[in-house]
């Protein structure tokens, strides 16, 4: 069993940055792969970035390619998710996801460990 607990959301302009940060806690999450994905108002909820247990292996949407960084700290259970240049597209529910995998996974099937989420709002 995994808890993930989501931080750092906000309300930014067009153009700034967040830094999103996921606190995971269970016996065996750090060799979980971890995935950040986003849902916005009517739309479905699509992935962001997602890295390995290792932290070797990473993947970003085309949507935040160039202007993302996903990073995890093992010793501390924590997943960083840090995005520039924000755009009003990028406003949705931010959530961390768990994957019980040594793999990468990018469709949202694959996490089978979720947070609440956090709100990320961007204004032009």
């Amino acid at each position: 069993q995994a808890r993930l607990v989501e931080s750092g959301g906000g309300a930014v302009q067009a153009g700034g940055s967040l830094r999103l940060s996921c606190a995971a806690s269970g016996r065996t999450v750090s060799s979980y792969a971890m995935g950040w994905f986003r849902q916005a108002p009517g739309k479905e909820r699509d992935i962001v970035a997602a890295i390995t247990w290792s932290g070797g292996n990473t993947y970003y949407s085309d949507s935040v390619k160039g202007r993302c960084t996903i990073s995890r700290d093992i010793t501390k259970n924590t997943v960083v998710l840090q995005i520039n240049s924000l755009k009003p597209e990028d406003t949705a529910s931010y959530y961390c996801a768990a994957a019980v995998t040594f793999n990468l996974p990018i469709t949202r099937d694959d996490y089978a460990y979720w947070g609440q989420g956090t709100q990320v709002t961007v204004s032009s």
